[in-house]
């Protein structure tokens, strides 16, 4: 499909603007910064999350099983790219690990933070206003907070 090899095409510049636009920094950050990306879109991060996520929809759930889910997908999806621009930016800062630790924790609360009012609008406000289908979770049967 050609979504999936565009994708698969940004990613592979994303890499590769990274090493070779980032300037005046030291190639031990540079590396860092690479393996942070790295680790936040692949397995562990947003390609996980998103498998949990197709894995769960029209899946019936308890209370805590769901809630479980839910915060492991938003986590592994729209919170860990937060925290990979967050965290990419103070290692190439010169931060501390103490830190980026809790940088990262900050911007993972705000990608959490995002994902709850994001699941909320996708069923009280309109596709006007919302710049993209309304309702779309629900219909496709997604585990959001919502639901």
């Amino acid at each position: 499909d050609m979504a999936i090899l565009a994708g698969d095409a940004l990613l592979a510049l994303a890499f590769e603007h990274i090493a070779r636009e980032t300037k005046d920094v030291s190639p031990e950050r540079v590396l860092r910064v690479l393996a942070e990306v790295g680790r936040s879109v692949g397995s562990v991060g947003l390609v996980g999350g998103q498998v949990v996520d197709i894995q769960s929809e029209g899946k019936k759930m308890e209370v805590e099983e769901g809630l479980k889910t839910l915060e492991y997908i938003h986590e592994h999806k729209t919170a860990v790219l937060l925290e990979a621009a967050v965290v990419s930016g103070a290692i190439l800062g010169g931060a501390s690990d103490e830190e980026v630790e809790l940088l990262r924790r900050y911007a993972r609360d705000i990608g959490l933070a995002f994902q709850v009012q994001d699941d909320i609008l996708d069923v009280t406000a309109s596709t006007e206003e919302l710049g993209k289908t309304a309702g779309k979770d629900l219909v496709s049967e997604k585990t959001t907070y919502p639901s």
